[in-house]
């Protein structure tokens, strides 16, 4: 079972635009098409629901909350508990699924991406929960830095905030250039 796969589809909700049924169904990749198939008007209230839960997960973990991350899984736990199950079509197919056979789309979702992100905390501490530096994104990441020092959600973001920051020191060095000459006309007292 990929814990990792999981739990990025927890990133993945988490970062989603959920303003109707399309944006939801945008959210499921190939393999799960059936869910986006399947996937229905009262799911997209619940993931709503989570996603905002979810997201406070990802607060609490950057700002060094790990008991308010821990607790708000395992509440997550409760709400979408995983039952696993084996599934498959032949015996070369074997694969785990992480709820009971006919569950709904959004039990089975976010049960994985509960499961998935708290295993994660468990494995790597919630310190490895990250929301993006980049004032004008706001997503959230997981953490994959060796020595969990990564600030951004992806190199745009981090591009994208560095030129800024340069571009803004270049424009307050021109200010103060500017401003210097005016100071030496200054009559001195």
């Amino acid at each position: 079972m990929n814990f990792d796969a999981y739990a990025r589809t927890g990133v993945d909700l988490v970062n989603a635009r959920l303003d109707d049924l399309d944006d939801l169904r945008a959210l499921f990749p190939d393999e799960n098409a059936w869910m986006r198939d399947e996937v229905a008007d009262r799911d997209l209230a619940i993931f709503r629901r989570a996603q905002k839960r979810l997201r406070d997960v990802f607060d609490y973990g950057t700002s060094g909350r790990d008991i308010e991350a821990v607790a708000e899984l395992n509440a997550l736990l409760e709400a979408y508990p995983v039952q696993p199950r084996i599934s498959g079509h032949d015996s070369s197919d074997w694969h785990m699924h992480v709820t009971s056979r006919g569950a709904s789309v959004s039990a089975e979702y976010l049960a994985g991406a509960v499961w998935g992100l708290s295993v994660w905390l468990c494995q790597y501490g919630s310190a490895r929960f990250g929301v993006c530096a980049d004032e004008r994104c706001g997503n959230v990441y997981l953490d994959t830095s060796s020595n969990c020092c990564r600030r951004f959600c992806s190199e745009r973001c981090a591009t994208r905030s560095h030129v800024a920051a340069h571009r803004a020191r270049k424009r307050a060095a021109i200010g103060e250039q500017q401003a210097a000459p005016a100071d030496a006309l200054a009559p001195a007292r």
